[in-house]
């Protein structure tokens, strides 16, 4: 769920969220190497223990005022915001495996009529820990890292303390309730309980017993084709595809000129083209029906969008339209980006690729909360390799 989070209190729109079984797997577990028979080549020998191989759902939860999402690669992250429309954010992120440590990032609201931060630090119950400042950041709106021992640090006086403070060129408080939640779910997910890589839950099990990340899925994508006569400008939709009652319906959604001149096509193979239909269009978004059909818009057929939050959330259900949509025939990747408002600070970025036989998520990206986090440092609920 996306909710509203602001200092001049823009409205946000509200996207679901949820695990989608086809991607998501068969659960969290972890899984260790087979055991050789009694007797066989391998059972007489005593080879080093295979790590185990971590396997993770993409899910997202919320512990109170906190918010904790894993990635289908490992990686999980907790969020801390600021209440009440407040101006600033905390990041904890953490890769999967033995080695991995955490790194902390904290961040404030864009204000070009705030003083410049000059230095960056956070205050646990009055409790100073120095930051260093991101090239990520600007001065206007400034995001701070601390890592290796400093978060180690920072992560214990977190998961005791009563109050934390962002400082920079402003101050802003971060409700701590929920933080060691989430971060000890983060620790039962990625399988280091009881061990000494836990952030919470810390033990003697050795730290040979954390899971290794899990292999990313692979997706090829099909060879690019030429484009002559398609694009996104000057497009007209084909009469055997106007004549479908959803394409008709979705035109005459779009009244004005900016939202029916986005008519895009693209071509796909010599037998298969792609064709983008503008079905209305807000303040920042736009709402596009994506079609698969034959040569001159024959036999077409809905596009199936399958994703773990915006478009395609329903395993039930795959979606053919996007908001903010686009696809670009260099990279056989069609992309949405449904912003929670105009700012672009909140929503779901989504990329999925062209097989050759149909389009597979590639990648995710979602941040529930407008709260003014850069993209660069939204948890990434899924990825694949594409080749």
């Amino acid at each position: 769920m996306i909710s509203s989070r602001g200092p001049h209190g823009l409205q946000c729109l509200t996207f679901g969220l949820g695990a989608l079984a086809l991607l998501a797997g068969c659960g969290d577990r972890t899984d260790k190497a087979p055991t050789a028979a009694p007797g066989s080549p391998a059972a007489s020998s005593t080879p080093a223990a295979t790590a185990p191989v971590l396997q993770i759902r993409s899910e997202t939860r919320t512990f109170r005022d906190w918010q904790a999402s894993c990635g289908n690669d490992g990686n999980c992250w907790a969020f801390g915001f600021a209440p009440d429309f407040g101006a600033g954010w905390i990041r904890i992120a953490l890769a999967p495996g033995p080695d991995a440590q955490p790194q902390i990032s904290f961040g404030f609201w864009p204000d070009s009529d705030g003083p410049p931060a000059r230095r960056l630090s956070l205050d646990v119950d009055g409790r100073v820990f120095p930051a260093s400042m991101s090239p990520d950041g600007t001065k206007e709106a400034p995001i701070g890292v601390i890592t290796g021992g400093d978060a180690r640090a920072l992560i214990d006086a977190l998961a005791q303390g009563k109050s934390l403070t962002l400082r920079g060129g402003a101050n802003q408080a971060v409700s701590l309730n929920g933080a060691a939640a989430s971060l000890l779910w983060i620790d039962d997910k990625q399988g280091r309980l009881d061990t000494s890589t836990a952030l919470i839950r810390r033990g003697a099990k050795p730290s040979s017993t954390v899971p290794t990340a899990p292999p990313l899925p692979t997706v090829t994508l099909s060879s690019a084709v030429s484009q002559a006569g398609f694009g996104d400008t000057g497009q007209t939709v084909p009469d055997a595809l106007l004549n479908r009652s959803d394409v008709a319906n979705c035109m005459k959604e779009s009244v004005t000129p900016d939202v029916t001149d986005t008519v895009a096509s693209a071509r796909l193979d010599a037998n298969t083209e792609l064709w983008a239909i503008p079905c209305g269009a807000g303040a920042y978004n736009i709402t596009q029906a994506w079609f698969l059909t034959g040569p001159g818009g024959r036999d077409a057929r809905p596009v199936a969008l399958v994703g773990t939050g915006g478009p395609g959330a329903d395993p039930t259900t795959p979606d053919n339209t996007t908001i903010n949509g686009a696809y670009d025939p260099k990279t056989r990747l069609l992309t949405a980006f449904p912003k929670g408002r105009g700012l672009g600070d909140c929503g779901t970025l989504q990329t999925w690729g062209w097989t050759g036989r149909q389009f597979v998520l590639t990648k995710e990206q979602t941040m529930g909360e407008c709260a003014g986090v850069d993209l660069d440092y939204w948890p990434t609920t899924w990825r694949a390799r594409t080749n």
